[in-house]
């Protein structure tokens, strides 16, 4: 073959940060050839889904607002991958934060009691963390496999809430659209700005930043869950409990999918509706791996995951592209991501040396 790849023998730490970076370009040649194919000029289209949604206060606001469920998601989700537990379940778990917390906000809780945002985002954050124990109890009982527990409990939790938002929850003053009812103004996480969206929950987002980076880089408990990850049989063998491990990783990245999800539903949106999330949870799959499973770098792919979310809404608006053009970018970066890393482990080699063919042998005379 002409180019084939060869074992490095250990791991290049230049391609384990440049293949996110490489990746991103690939992604957006394709994504160019692409908009030339559909009859767009490819850098005015670029320009509409990367610059022009964050060329105003306004915008940068919402790029703010779509970036902080992604990325408490994604936190949670970088602690259960360090231990390699496939948690694929926290769109799951954000639903049903967001569920009930809202749940606690029409109908428990008075309008204007003070600790009614309080107890609206530890609700959430519980019911996420309680929604990841059902993965954590399945596989550390069962040995059932994380991928495909979690998986089935997103739809499960999709609808639970299509239920109460069509029975128990929905708003009778609503017109019959399946919505909760709006919340009080003490149940509302308050705005930082006053011409945009943005809100108080940017600080539990920068506040999970750092626990999450202390916990995983800085305590023993980190330690722990890095060693599981690494190798499992070496973790039993210094004391290591996998099971306390499991549940405990499971727990905090349910817990902050759960938190995302009370803070959509306290903040931008200020109810429960059916379109709480599309598909953050999902996202923060990618955006984890994207980030290497480390905090700051997690901090940075979410506000490029965001960004395709309101530059696919910009450019399906302003040049009708299709709805699907933020899963196609979403579905392309994790294609060449998971390509490029074949380059941490192995170096590609040209071959230039051809084996030289050899000399056709002479047919005798009386073959023929």
């Amino acid at each position: 073959m002409l180019l084939s790849l060869e074992p490095r023998g250990q791991q290049s730490s230049l391609m384990l940060w440049c293949s996110p970076l490489l990746a991103a370009v690939l992604t957006l040649g394709c994504g160019s050839l692409l908009f030339i194919a559909l009859g767009h000029d490819p850098l005015l289209t670029l320009h509409t889904l990367l610059i022009a949604p964050i060329s105003d206060l306004y915008g940068i606001s919402e790029w703010l607002v779509k970036a902080l469920p992604i990325l408490l998601c994604a936190l949670g989700l970088a602690v259960a991958y360090q231990a390699r537990i496939w948690n694929i379940g926290a769109e799951g778990q954000l639903l049903l934060g967001a569920l009930a917390g809202s749940a606690l906000a029409v109908n428990i809780i008075e309008l204007q009691s003070r600790w009614a945002l309080v107890l609206i985002l530890l609700t959430g954050t519980l019911a996420g963390a309680a929604w990841a124990g059902l993965t954590a109890w399945l596989r550390t009982h069962f040995n059932a496999n994380e991928i495909l527990t979690s998986i089935m409990l997103n739809y499960i939790a999709l609808n639970l809430l299509l239920f109460c938002v069509h029975g128990p929850l929905k708003d009778p003053q609503g017109f019959n659209f399946p919505q909760s009812a709006m919340f009080g103004d003490a149940s509302r996480l308050p705005l930082l700005m006053e011409d945009g969206r943005v809100h108080a929950g940017v600080y539990f987002a920068l506040l999970a930043l750092v626990a999450v980076w202390v916990l995983l880089q800085k305590s023993l408990v980190g330690f722990q869950i890095k060693v599981l990850g690494l190798d499992k049989r070496a973790a039993g063998f210094v004391g290591f409990r996998e099971k306390r491990l499991v549940w405990l990783a499971l727990l905090i990245s349910g817990g902050l999918a759960g938190l995302a999800g009370a803070c959509e539903v306290s903040g931008p949106i200020g109810q429960l509706v059916p379109q709480v999330s599309p598909g953050y949870g999902y996202a923060a799959i990618t955006v984890a791996f994207l980030g290497r499973l480390n905090p700051l770098g997690i901090l940075f792919s979410s506000l490029l995951m965001a960004l395709l979310y309101i530059g696919g809404e910009n450019a399906q608006m302003s040049l009708n592209l299709p709805q699907a053009i933020t899963q196609l970018f979403q579905g392309m970066m994790l294609f060449f991501l998971l390509a490029c890393d074949v380059l941490i482990l192995y170096r590609p080699r040209l071959n230039l040396h051809w084996a030289r063919r050899a000399p056709a042998t002479a047919v005798p005379a009386g073959a023929l």
